[in-house]
């Protein structure tokens, strides 16, 4: 009887021990997925092996009297907790890549930031049990894009730091200017400009160190980052390094000029009755649907999806309250006025694959459409490389297409036979060139380190293909081809054995940077800072190597 006593004891006991661990881990597993905020209580998802925080506002619904304005903190109180397990939606947007002829889609009504942290405890010389925090800003040439579009899959799995990426207004919601006070433009990089003040006063809640912030953004994200650098001296309050991959401010479709005209333009096309100041422009098209003033962009394409960038950044009038950008961004660079701190750049071989490859689509009564060009350079050139509003009259303009063709066409005409040479074009006038004078200004004009890479390895039908609809064409390393290793995306389904071993390099080296950002490395090869240097110091990337080599001028593939 005594034993039978004991037995039950033995087992209430076990049962009591057992079921108030599984009760302790679940709460432990509940209390993780809550998060208390200034508004209130939000509630986020269990992912397996992370946790994340989606569609969290951080300012106001830019809508009404609200567009085409400043964005304003987001101050409402939540009575209840709020869902943060809804996927963000995208800004809208007339996106280049959505099939079909109506490429409309997301809400006007997107301003939003999104928190993935690992399971996994942050690294345990962390004494202070916080993650680093990687900021992500998307890219789309300012017209498209948004935060869902790229993964963070491999940095969850790594577990070394948290993921932070935001929306921000695009096209014409996002970047109509009229160059005065009424409509200032810049509204996408002032929401941006909030989202990293947001993230700089949240971040701690959710476990990350707000003292151990890295912006990074890819293509018009990388010029963005690079934007905020030269904007902000104070940048350095919301992030400790940053990195630019394929995008600088001195690419030249990352800043727009003449953008009055193009108000203009975009107003008598929505039939507003009066445009004869920029409040009476501004006030019609608060009224217009946001639908009706984001379809307006394909009036402004010109071939295919050319210009890729028709609204955008821009310098703003100096009268603009809390303006974001009123110099250009050499004259910033040459007065060293601006944010130091740790700053990657790269580009990749073939960056120019976007937006060449669309050349290569076949159209009726062509073989190629990259044939046009033999009949409109003239008239196409200055679009699509973005030189028409730098110059000072027609002539000036048409000698430099001149020069563009015969330095890398020769006397050959435009075809597929020499689509490369176009393409090498395309790299060196919308990529290479930019990242080069962002170097020489930088090392010349600044303090802090500035690193450079510049990858060669092609991907398996990247956005080349995609663009093109084309196996049968070799692009090379295209835009992206890197990138895609970082922050998975649909565009790239075949990822090779060698990708992977560099994808896991390159996510380790932003885990790297982020957390110490006196040490930047890619596997075994340490990179060298380009201030104080006269050659260029560029890492050399390729499908199994890796190599510092000390350039008088970047290579051009």
């Amino acid at each position: 009887m005594h034993l039978n006593f004991f037995l039950l004891f033995i087992t209430v006991l076990l049962y009591v021990l057992l079921t108030g661990a599984v009760a302790g881990d679940t709460k432990e597993f509940d209390d993780a997925l809550i998060v208390d905020l200034p508004n209130g209580r939000i509630r986020g998802r269990d992912n397996n092996y992370f946790y994340s925080y989606e569609s969290i506002p951080y300012a106001e619904p830019p809508l009404g009297p609200l567009r085409f304005e400043p964005p304003s903190p987001y101050t409402e109180k939540w009575s209840d907790t709020f869902d943060a397990t809804r996927e963000p939606i995208e800004c809208m947007q007339w996106d280049q890549h959505k099939a079909g002829v109506n490429k409309l889609h997301g809400v006007e009504d997107c301003l939003t930031v999104n928190v993935y942290k690992p399971k996994l405890r942050p690294d345990a010389s962390n004494t202070q049990g916080s993650f680093p925090v990687l900021v992500f800003i998307h890219g789309g040439s300012f017209m498209m894009g948004s935060a869902r579009a790229n993964g963070h899959e491999h940095f969850m799995r790594s577990g070394r730091v948290m993921v932070v990426k935001m929306n921000y207004r695009l096209g014409p919601l996002g970047f109509l200017s009229t160059e005065d006070t009424a409509i200032s433009g810049n509204f996408g990089m002032k929401d941006q400009r909030l989202a990293l003040q947001w993230i700089k006063a949240n971040i701690a809640r959710f476990g990350g160190d707000p003292d151990r912030i890295m912006v990074t953004g890819f293509s018009s994200g990388g010029a963005a980052v690079h934007l905020h650098i030269l904007s902000q001296r104070n940048f350095t309050k919301y992030a400790r390094v940053a990195a630019s991959i394929s995008g600088v401010a001195f690419n030249p479709w990352a800043i727009r000029h003449k953008t009055k005209a193009h108000a203009l333009e975009l107003a008598k096309g929505l039939n507003c009755p009066n445009v004869s100041s920029s409040q009476l422009i501004k006030e019609c098209l608060q009224r217009k649907p946001a639908s009706a003033i984001v379809r307006s962009v394909q009036n402004f394409l010109v071939f295919g999806y050319n210009p890729f960038s028709t609204f955008g950044p821009s310098i703003e009038d100096a009268a603009v309250k809390e303006a974001f950008l009123t110099r250009s961004p050499q004259a910033i660079a040459e007065s060293g006025d601006f944010a130091q701190l740790p700053w990657l750049v790269s580009y990749t071989a073939q960056d120019g694959g976007y937006n060449a490859a669309e050349l290569l689509q076949r159209i009726p009564r062509r073989e190629e459409l990259i044939e046009a060009l033999n009949d409109r350079w003239y008239d196409l050139a200055p679009y699509n490389l973005f030189y028409k509003d730098t110059m000072q009259n027609v002539e000036q303009m048409d000698d430099y297409s001149v020069e563009l063709k015969r330095r890398y066409l020769g006397d050959q005409e435009f075809s597929i036979d020499t689509y490369l040479n176009v393409q090498r074009m395309y790299t060196d006038v919308l990529f290479r060139n930019g990242v080069e004078q962002a170097i020489r200004l930088h090392r010349k004009h600044g303090r802090s380190p500035v690193y450079a890479y510049v990858y060669d390895n092609p991907g398996e039908e990247g956005i080349g293909t995609a663009l093109s609809g084309r196996r049968d064409v070799k692009m090379g390393t295209v835009h992206g081809d890197d990138f895609f290793l970082i922050f998975n995306n649909t565009v790239r389904f075949k990822i090779r054995p060698d990708e992977q071993i560099i994808s896991h390099k390159f996510v380790r080296m932003l885990e790297k940077f982020a957390s110490k950002s006196d040490e930047l490395t890619f596997g075994d090869c340490q990179f060298v800072d380009n201030v104080g240097k006269n050659e260029y110091q560029l890492m050399f990337i390729t499908k199994d190597s890796c190599q510092n080599k000390q350039v008088t001028t970047l290579p051009s593939f």
